[in-house]
């Protein structure tokens, strides 16, 4: 194993420190591992091992975005010992994941969002942190089950990210918020460009938002239809294919009467092309990757560049020893 040492404040010679994750947790589990201690050149007195969890997440900023990182999440796992010079030690720890951690895969593929856990090290008044260690979080068994059953209605997942700020009026206890957006299945695709799902989880059961055609976020004045919807854990089991399909019927006629609503204020009107069985032709579903009972995982999981997710993790979690 090598250690990661730290060159900071410690300084050269001082104690260097590698910590290991254990697998996947879910949102509300235990994250397990170790944080491995190698003893420097004389002994030290340390204070206290932190864990804090990170996450790489967006903010709108007028017509653009920027990028930052948030904690999210502290424990202190170990502390008020001396470590003897060249001594190894590891400090075993499980620390609880907060509910609404987003995930970060699903099928084993990874959606795009990043997170990551930093390990501080205190000793004798100086604080050093380490590298970030990847954290991955898999879907909650409720959670699956939704994704799932927009899989079996042919919808294809387009992105995942995080967005700073608050959704008005839900529990939302972190800072962000993930958002995972669906091109819309052939059946829809008429009436929304885009369909985007966010997971707020709880020890109870879990909050599902869903907004249609995004138009600034949740923050903005400029948000389109927004509707929400409750679910137990312990209804993960049944098939939710026709549930999901009422919520998403429910959204997309609350976005026609909320579009003809701005038309009509607007005085514009717009012309469709009809196809013979009168339904109104749009855009998206050249996109779209539908999905059938054999063929969930790949259908909702089948719009992800690969490449871009693996460069946006590489370049979080690079360069980040200062």
């Amino acid at each position: 194993m090598v250690f990661k040492k730290l060159l900071g404040s410690l300084g050269v010679g001082g104690p260097t420190v590698d910590t290991v994750l254990d697998g996947p947790v879910p949102p509300g589990g235990t994250l397990t591992g170790r944080v491995r201690l190698c003893g420097g050149k004389a002994d030290f007195d340390v204070e206290h091992v932190t864990l804090e969890f990170e996450a790489r997440v967006e903010a709108e900023r007028g017509d653009g975005e920027q990028h930052g990182t948030v904690v999210f999440d502290r424990h202190t796992v170990a502390g008020g010992f001396r470590l003897a010079a060249g001594e190894e030690r590891d400090v075993p720890f499980a620390v609880p994941v907060p509910w609404e951690t987003p995930v970060t895969e699903l099928y084993g593929r990874p959606l795009g969002t990043v997170l990551g856990v930093r390990t501080e090290l205190a000793i004798a008044g100086a604080r050093d942190k380490g590298d970030l260690d990847p954290l991955t979080v898999r879907p909650l068994p409720a959670q699956e089950a939704v994704l799932d059953a927009f899989g079996r209605l042919g919808f294809g997942l387009r992105s995942a990210d995080l967005e700073l700020g608050h959704i008005r009026g839900s529990g939302q206890r972190l800072p962000f918020y993930q958002e995972i957006e669906f091109a819309p299945a052939p059946q829809y695709a008429y009436a929304v460009n885009e369909i985007e799902v966010t997971f707020l989880a709880a020890p109870d059961g879990m909050e599902v938002v869903l907004e249609a055609d995004k138009r600034g976020g949740f923050l903005s004045a400029g948000h389109d239809v927004v509707t929400r919807f409750h679910v137990a854990h312990d209804t993960a089991g049944r098939d939710w294919t026709a549930e999901v399909e009422s919520w998403v019927q429910r959204l997309v006629e609350q976005h026609g009467a909320r579009r003809a609503q701005r038309e009509t204020r607007y005085g514009i009107h717009r012309e469709g092309r009809l196809h013979d069985d009168g339904s109104r032709s749009g855009p998206g579903m050249g996109t779209v990757v539908a999905a059938g009972a054999a063929g969930v995982a790949a259908g909702v999981v089948g719009g992800l560049v690969a490449a871009e997710v693996v460069d946006e993790i590489g370049d979080f979690f690079e360069g980040d020893d200062d």
